[in-house]
């Protein structure tokens, strides 16, 4: 789907197509700070320090399940890195997906990671309405650590986007969680690694 920003530059879809984010499915996210700032605190001998809107931003992730019952999320691995957030989540059978017909993500799902925007009002996605699916639990996630920020006035910004990759078998499972858990030990020649501050 393309569609245009300020009426001249076409820009593509980065959602996966023909793919409901309401369905059940194992996704692995990627949410970066603005300009990849380290607003999350820093890597000290391969351990995270995080700072009061990382320590944030950790708890309002371990909240989501809580904060949204009815759509029976799992969490599982996830790290707060210093500019930016990796975590799995687990949206299983629940009254908005358990009439859909989902597709099979063992064996029809690109493994390809991608960007997905966080829809702004207007936006339309042909899966919709946009509300009870993985972009709005994102959306909820980033307003909660955002909203804490301009309450205490802490500079803080997300980026836009947020990146997804629909895990497909247990290896790939295993494989992220791997990469999750040496995400600190490897900050260093980590692909996201910068050592810029706000």
């Amino acid at each position: 789907m393309s569609e245009k920003y300020n009426d001249i530059y076409r820009i593509e879809s980065s959602r996966l197509q023909n793919w409901n984010y309401q369905w059940q499915g194992e996704y692995f996210i990627t949410i970066c700070t603005d300009q990849r700032f380290s607003f999350f605190g820093d890597i000290e001998d391969g351990t995270m320090i995080l700072s009061e809107i990382g320590k944030i931003a950790e708890s309002e992730w371990t909240r989501t399940p809580d904060i949204r019952p009815d759509m029976n999320i799992e969490l599982d691995a996830f790290c707060i890195m210093p500019n930016h957030f990796h975590g799995i989540i687990i949206i299983g059978k629940n009254e908005y997906n358990r009439r859909r017909n989902r597709r099979d993500a063992m064996h029809r799902v690109s493994t390809v990671t991608h960007r997905v925007s966080t829809l702004a009002a207007g936006t339309k996605n042909r899966f919709s309405p946009q509300r009870k699916n993985l972009a709005s639990i994102i959306r909820g996630y980033k307003s909660a650590v955002t909203m804490y920020a301009r309450k205490n006035n802490i500079v803080f910004k997300w980026q836009a986007r947020f990146y997804d990759h629909i895990m497909r078998d247990d290896a790939s499972r295993q494989r992220i969680r791997q990469y999750i858990e040496n995400n600190a030990a490897n900050w260093y020649s980590d692909e996201f690694f910068t050592s810029r501050v706000p």
